[in-house]
């Protein structure tokens, strides 16, 4: 048996709330198709956060259910399951359930639970690939799906769902639990993720996951990772969702099972086909030389869709009132598109309290916090003009009071 893992899409995804990464995401699913057929892949397993937001846009659905019709027509045997992450909605996500299982697609938005609150494990414990996998397909856990009086709420569900499947399984049935959800000692090194806390616990142990399961599947975390024994697994994010991941090769899991056991793990690296550029490569540069690099990019060729990001960082030794024109102005028919401008100031960065004695603030000489204030932000000291415009300003405020005192 050969299960496919991936996890965290987030279709409907924009760079920094304007960029849409629709043009990527249809890529990456054509990618995936035609892995799932080149691998012959037995089962797909989506850990969670199909959907960028709860309420993703219409192209982000249509995407979505094109792609499960198409691997339908594609590997008509391969079974898919999909569980619901903390960005989804448990409700949206598992609307067409009923209608998917049909077809082989098994959604878990919300835990299922029977009307006397029970887990409904015939729809948690999933049999896959003719039998020779089962998969546990636990959902991201709200507060919800937790019963108001559990004092371990990961553990005793986890527990009780383990324990059924134990129960199920054949000897040479492989089991495979899934988990939207950070595990103790996962690498969060990327600024796009975020901790969630699941009934008060912001991490789940290890001890979650015994040694007798096969494969655990895990979405949430956007850096694929092993976490304590290697089938433990983050499959991570196929696209890059923030700029900071801009050297990391997206991946999925491929997993090769004999006789209900792992045989072989192997990662997919998903290609890129929107790159992400950063003029300095580290760090910040000076505005003449971030102007002169940007001028060396390569002109931009009309209706291209895979445009790179581009992100930009000046160091700045003073301010730059008409520093956006002159970077846009660089920009001019190049090809990359410019994301995030950011500035890097290049004062000591103290605060004034740090230089200033116990004074009282009478005795505070304005011109002097004023040089105090400006040295914080910029290496180079204001010059004469700046400070003919903050003597005047001074002496108009001063004016201002010595009318009102009179």
């Amino acid at each position: 048996m050969r299960v496919l893992h991936t996890s965290d899409w987030h279709l409907g995804h924009t760079l920094r709330g304007e960029v849409s990464r629709e043009y990527e995401h249809a890529a990456f699913l054509g990618w995936l198709l035609e892995t799932c057929v080149r691998e012959a892949a037995d089962a797909l397993v989506i850990t969670g956060d199909v959907f960028d937001s709860a309420t993703p846009p219409a192209s982000a659905e249509r995407m979505w259910f094109e792609f499960l019709a198409a691997v339908r027509r594609a590997r008509p045997a391969m079974d898919v399951v999909a569980i619901a992450g903390n960005h989804d909605s448990p409700a949206r996500l598992g609307a067409a359930s009923s209608v998917l299982r049909e077809l082989g697609v098994h959604v878990a938005g919300g835990l299922p639970r029977h009307d006397d609150g029970g887990l409904d494990l015939d729809r948690i414990l999933i049999p896959v690939a003719g039998g020779r996998g089962l998969i546990a397909a636990v959902p991201f856990l709200r507060p919800v799906d937790i019963a108001s009086d559990a004092v371990d709420p990961l553990s005793e569900i986890y527990g009780e769902v383990i324990e059924a499947a134990r129960a199920r399984r054949r000897p040479d049935q492989a089991l495979i639990v899934t988990g939207h959800l950070y595990v103790a000692g996962a690498d969060t090194q990327y600024l796009s993720e975020r901790r969630v806390a699941i009934g008060g616990q912001e991490s789940a142990p290890l001890r979650l996951f015994p040694d007798d399961i096969d494969y655990v599947a895990l979405g949430h975390i956007h850096r694929a990772q092993r976490v304590g024994r290697a089938s433990i697994r983050y499959a991570g994010a196929p696209l890059p969702l923030s700029l900071d991941e801009a050297d990391y090769k997206n991946q999925i899991v491929a997993i090769d099972f004999a006789a209900g056991r792992i045989r072989d793990l192997r990662s997919l690296v998903v290609p890129r086909v929107v790159e992400i550029v950063r003029v300095p490569r580290r760090g910040a540069a000076p505005l003449a030389e971030v102007v002169a690099e940007l001028g060396r990019l390569p002109l931009l060729v009309p209706g291209d869709p895979a445009r790179p990001f581009l992100e930009v960082v000046v160091a700045l030794d003073r301010p730059e009132p008409k520093l956006r024109s002159a970077i846009e102005g660089a920009l001019d028919g190049k090809r990359p598109r410019l994301v995030r401008l950011g500035v890097e100031l290049t004062g000591d960065g103290s605060a004034l309290g740090d230089a200033v004695a116990q004074q009282r603030l009478a005795e505070l000489d304005p011109r002097e916090v004023f040089a105090r204030l400006w040295a914080r932000n910029h290496a180079e000291p204001p010059g004469e003009a700046v400070l003919a415009g903050f003597d005047r300003l001074l002496a108009e405020v001063q004016g201002d009071r010595e009318d009102m005192a009179s």
